[in-house]
């Protein structure tokens, strides 16, 4: 019997024989009477007991321990309080369970921690119909679904998970884009973030220092540094992964400075919803302009920001913030005046190479594109407790299950299900009696026959960490995009059940750019009660507002932000809103017949995944040596140049669209065709050094 599995037998049956005594019990008693210990000496039963307490209480299995007065270790009594083991019953509503089985619906199979999340649900589900069986809502889709993305980022994410849970000191290569350099990196990691990525944020050694680390940058297998069980204590007191999660992309490093940016009142709104969390907002005159406060750390990043904005944003100071502005402008005017640009040679790359780099580009879009199994697997200890209660329970109904059904629900194989069966049969409470019997028939039915003592393992455990960590990251991940309450009052419970908010224990997930709550809600409403929206909507490449009425049928996520799918009739097609640039959202009194050939989740495997739009034209952009590693990332790469720089394909579908693209390189991209589009820009940035001069 492999070491693991010995190991799952004695915690088990040690916690049946603790909540069965119902009284302290000294270690000489559990040495005799628990299935596991009884074989071993008195050395080894000290070292396997220690332990066996310590992963316990690791998983949030806490075992009381009564010390004597006079101090002889002996006589150490242990009990475990069922509150310590058992989950408290949490008091959901229909709809909170209705909307927790769409969040498991909508992210199986994808999103990264897809396994323990069916778990976590089995568990808070308990006594009420089973909500992995219930119908699916349809008024979301995921484009994003917190997916490792690939088997070695899957390889990674899942090696640093068990580094966070165990305290364990990790190593590994890493490629830092700002200095080009990639170098090994010995890491106490503390936290998981994602932001569009997966994050790692933790102390690094080499640098003294708290950093983060994007896992897609890792090159290589991620290692342990030590043989120990533990190497360090766990993040800081006081460690909060929030600051980092919520920075502006001027923000990343460390504070340069304070910047004071004016906005025009057209789009004063937007900034003022959803920028202002960077900084600090206040009223700029009495024609409704604001000024935007923010600290920065990178002066490039925050000109990009101000030139996406166009003419309606203006630098007030720091001077050399002022300059950084200024010299962009004219660095994109220089770039873009004459009709062509002085490029480098092209590296000349061979046939072989050439299709070499075909082949990896395709192996990672089919990786990217297809639905990939999870890569956190939970605990075998929580599949273990939670499938013996499936069992007890079907034993004491008197009813047969079917296996087949129970790997579905579990997401296991045969050959597992049998195994975690074999293991359970053997779990007892001491004295030679069983927790439960359990055996598959030739027709693949379970029949279980439940001993007196069952009632240990009837009731539902406490979520494991990465249980509580996947069912919070979820609602998390899809927000405020069900209907109103009905995910945030059910984490409201999830959080007062467990005694402290998962989101502390090592995952969180960011909030999502182009997104906006009070909107979401507005049509959300509109979607359930089939209701015409009214919209009032922002335009940023066209700079210009509309009114729009539609037919609302789902909300949806894509790389840009969350947006409403929705039916026009006045395009006679289906368009999507970002919910960012609606200004105004109101539910009419008018109702619509929903069409049935509208599929609201059409594009969540197409441009709101990938970025590029239907019927797109392809731009030849330019971009400097100094971005080319960015680039390389973001975009394809048509050709690499000797000095650095690259050519990538830039998808676009509007011209104003591309423009504003543009500027947001500040001068570090230049389109050099079509030459229609290379025209808008130098436009767009003739107008900019003209409002520079006034």
């Amino acid at each position: 019997m492999a070491k693991d599995t010995e190991k799952l037998i004695r915690q088990l049956s040690l916690i049946s024989y603790l909540m069965a005594e119902r009284r302290p019990v000294t270690a000489l008693e559990i040495r005799r009477d628990v299935e596991g210990y009884s074989a071993m000496n008195e050395d080894a039963f000290a070292r396997r007991f220690y332990a066996d307490r310590s992963e316990l209480d690791s998983l949030g299995i806490a075992l009381t321990v009564e010390r004597p007065v006079d101090g002889v270790a002996e006589q150490e009594n242990y009990s475990l309080r069922p509150e310590n083991f058992h989950l408290p019953a949490i008091a959901f509503s229909d709809a909170e369970l209705a909307a927790l089985q769409t969040a498991l619906s909508l992210l199986d199979g994808e999103f990264a921690y897809a396994e323990p999340l069916r778990l976590a649900l089995q568990q808070i589900s308990w006594g009420r119909a089973n909500p992995l069986r219930e119908p699916a809502q349809r008024s979301v889709a995921l484009a994003i679904t917190a997916s490792a993305g690939g088997h070695d980022l899957s390889q990674r994410l899942a090696k640093i998970e068990t580094a966070i849970f165990r305290n364990k000191t990790i190593t590994f290569d890493y490629y830092t884009m700002a200095s080009d350099q990639t170098g090994t990196r010995k890491v106490d990691p503390y936290h998981l973030l994602f932001k569009g990525e997966f994050y790692l944020l933790g102390y690094a050694h080499e640098r003294q220092a708290l950093r983060v680390f994007r896992l897609s940058r890792i090159q290589g297998k991620v290692a342990y540094a030590t043989k120990a069980e533990h190497d360090f204590k766990g993040p800081p007191e006081g460690f909060d992964p929030r600051p980092y999660a919520n920075r502006a992309e001027w923000q990343f490093g460390d504070v340069a400075g304070g910047a004071e940016i004016e906005i025009s009142e057209r789009i004063a709104w937007q900034i003022e919803r959803h920028f202002g969390r960077f900084g600090e907002i206040q009223p700029s005159g009495t024609n409704g302009d604001i000024v935007f406060a923010t600290p920065y750390a990178d002066r490039r990043q925050l000109a990009a920001w101000v030139l996406r904005l166009g003419e309606h944003g203006r630098v007030l100071g720091p001077p050399e913030l002022e300059r950084e502005l200024a010299d962009r402008i004219e660095l994109l005017y220089e770039r873009h005046r004459g009709p062509s640009l002085d490029l480098a040679a092209p590296i000349v790359v061979s046939a072989d190479e050439q299709d070499e780099a075909d082949v990896a580009a395709a192996i990672a879009a089919t990786g990217a594109a297809r639905r990939t199994e999870t890569s956190i697997r939970p605990e075998r200890f929580a599949r273990l407790v939670t499938l013996a209660s499936i069992l007890i329970q079907a034993g004491r109904a008197g009813v047969k299950l079917d296996a087949r059904e129970i790997c579905e629900r579990m997401q296991i194989s045969d050959a597992e299900l049998r195994e975690d069966i074999n293991v359970l049969n053997v779990v007892n409470f001491g004295g030679g009696s069983y927790v439960l019997y359990a055996e598959i028939d030739d027709e693949g039915r379970i029949e279980v026959d439940p001993e007196p003592y069952s009632d240990n393992f009837a009731r539902p455990a406490r979520l494991l960490p990465v249980e509580a960590k996947a069912l919070v990251a979820a609602i998390d991940l899809i927000g405020e995009h069900l209907p109103e309450g009905s995910l945030a009052s059910a984490r409201e419970k999830i959080v007062a059940a467990l005694g402290a908010d998962p989101m502390q224990q090592g995952l969180h997930v960011a909030d999502a750019g182009g997104d906006d709550s009070a909107i979401a809600r507005v049509a959300s409403e509109a979607i359930n009660e089939r209701k015409l929206l009214a919209l009032h909507y922002y335009k940023p490449n066209e700079d210009e507002f509309t009114t729009r009425v539609v037919e609302p049928y789902a909300l949806v996520n894509g790389r840009e932000g969350w947006y409403v799918a929705a039916f026009d009739p006045e395009r006679d097609d289906v368009r999507h809103f970002r919910l960012d640039r609606i200004r105004h959202a109101e539910v009419t009194d008018t109702s619509y017949e929903p069409r049935p050939e509208v599929n609201p989740a059409a594009e969540i495997d197409g441009w709101l995944r990938t970025g590029e739009v239907e019927a797109s034209r392809i731009a030849r952009v330019w971009v400097s040596c100094e971005r080319a590693r960015w680039a390389r990332e973001e975009r394809r790469v048509a050709q690499e140049l000797a000095d650095g720089s690259v050519i990538v394909e830039h998808p676009f579908k509007g011209t104003d669209f591309l423009v504003r693209d543009i500027l947001g390189e500040a001068g570090d991209a230049v389109v050099l065709e079509p030459a229609d589009a290379r025209e808008a820009v130098l436009a767009t940035v003739q107008r900019l050094r003209a409002a520079a001069v006034r």
